[in-house]
């Protein structure tokens, strides 16, 4: 397994870069198809997040999905070790899911997590007293004291199953996952609700207004 580490605003000594490469080694019995993993260190100079000065992020490749982890603190060599150790459990966990949904559990019903989200969004949209004004943050319509940093991702995707989604969900170690369903074609959304229980949204881009 190859291991590449890369450093913002820090240097990075030998001992250190043997360091992750022994604990990541130890990745490989949760799952022996990773083939590089990219470590990278960001140093914070603000004196004031001191407590978290050091953040390190994870990324497997493998002949898998690609698996995310990310973990700060105060040195860089317990960033590390925290983040290697979220990803070991994510690893784990991803491993119990699969298990446990071949037995007897399985994901909400795309019809009751769809009930479940026009309830939230009927709640949403009755009226208030003195709403709030709406203001513009990026390409984003915000109301009142909505968020400051609006950050865009885009991701390359093939459609795929709802077992694949769930655990690809488990690898990155995310409470949602955004896909596209092999069977139906629809974007969807599968997320964690109590346990191993699942909620699924998918969008039916047919339907008329």
């Amino acid at each position: 397994m190859e291991v590449v580490v890369t450093a913002r605003n820090c240097e990075i000594s030998d001992r250190y870069r043997e360091h992750a490469a022994e604990k990541l080694a130890r990745l490989e019995k949760h799952d022996h198809r990773i083939m590089r993993v990219h470590v990278e260190v960001d140093c914070e100079a603000n004196p004031r997040q001191h407590d978290r000065a050091v953040h390190v992020e994870l990324t497997a490749f493998s002949k898998g999905p690609v698996i995310r982890a990310e973990a700060a603190a105060d040195d860089k060599m317990g960033a590390l070790d925290l983040a290697v150790d979220k990803m070991a459990a994510q690893m784990r966990r991803a491993a119990d899911r699969r298990r446990v949904h071949r037995g007897q559990k399985t994901p909400v019903s795309v019809g009751q997590a769809l009930a479940e989200a026009d309830a939230l969004a009927a709640a949403a949209e009755a009226p208030e007293d003195d709403a709030p004004l709406e203001r513009k943050v990026g390409p984003i319509a915000v109301v009142g004291d909505g968020p400051l940093v609006v950050r865009e991702k885009t991701h390359p995707a093939s459609p795929m199953t709802l077992d694949q989604a769930l655990y690809e969900m488990e690898l990155v170690g995310h409470d949602f996952y955004l896909f596209v369903d092999k069977d139906s074609e629809r974007p969807s959304v599968v997320y964690r609700r109590r346990g191993y229980d699942y909620g699924v949204i998918a969008l039916d881009l047919g339907a008329q207004e």
